[in-house]
């Protein structure tokens, strides 16, 4: 059975990079979320065995911290894991802070130790 992978904010040629990338190891759906407020509903709704968040929002530059924020602050959604996607680690370890997993940048795919992360939530148990 696949894991179900919310990507928030990414445009669509990233989506598709990421999908490529997590399909090479993992058997996942991914869903789009073009911004805060379809993700939020969306999470609502549905379920969710990752949730991935860029670091600029596509559709308006809006901050995926944020996101990750709203997320967190909710008790009835806060229970997926939830990565930051961004290649600068200051961003990573403020998402980490608000209580995000260690995440990863568009540049990290293959890396082993990022393969290994993303295993924690998308391998089949």
């Amino acid at each position: 059975m696949s894991k179900r992978v919310l990507s928030v904010g990414q445009c669509i040629p990233d989506d598709g990079a990421i999908l490529q990338f997590l399909s090479n190891h993992f058997e996942v759906q991914l869903i789009r979320s073009p911004d805060a407020e379809d993700a939020l509903a969306r999470i609502r709704t549905e379920s969710f065995d990752l949730i991935l968040v860029n670091r600029k929002l596509d559709i308006d530059y809006s901050d995926g911290l944020d996101v990750i924020r709203a997320i967190q602050a909710d008790p009835d959604i806060n229970t997926t894991p939830v990565m930051l996607v961004s290649n600068y680690p200051d961003a990573q370890e403020k998402a980490v802070a608000i209580g995000a997993e260690y995440g990863f940048g568009k540049m990290e795919y293959e890396q082993p130790e990022v393969i290994e992360r993303l295993g924690k939530f998308l391998r089949e148990t």
